[in-house]
């Protein structure tokens, strides 16, 4: 991962420089922790699984993706797969409602104003009489 260091007065802040593609993902589902239940992603579905075991996670949901996919196309695919019910599926669908809003956001929107246009014709008219 690549950072720069900005001056800024006293101290320096470091800024992450981060790519164009989005990270992609091999295992993605759902797991509640302290009542709360998230959407999890990861790419080694063991690794993942004792990390949520460590931290008192229960009803641990994890599914391999059958393609490396970004969070949304995950998201997308837990809930086309139907496999998710009750808080797990309401998690998704919140998950997946809020990176739709961050990839809309990230559009590029152009706005095309008409031109106003005057019609200034002199007419002269000359009278030969």
């Amino acid at each position: 991962m690549q950072f720069k260091l900005l001056n800024l007065g006293n101290y320096y802040e470091r800024h992450y420089i981060m790519a164009q593609a989005e990270k992609m993902f091999t295992v993605a589902g759902t797991a509640t922790q302290n009542g709360i239940t998230k959407a999890r992603f990861a790419n080694d579905m063991v690794a993942r699984v004792k990390i949520l075991t460590k931290n008192n996670c229960t009803n641990i949901n994890l599914v391999e993706l059958p393609r490396p996919m970004t969070k949304l196309e995950a998201l997308q695919y837990l809930a086309e797969t139907g496999n998710f019910s009750g808080d797990a599926a309401y998690a998704i669908a919140n998950k997946t409602a809020e990176k739709t809003k961050v990839a809309k956001k990230a559009e590029i929107r152009v706005a095309v104003k008409p031109a106003k246009v005057k019609a200034t014709a002199k007419a002269s008219t000359k009278v030969e009489a």
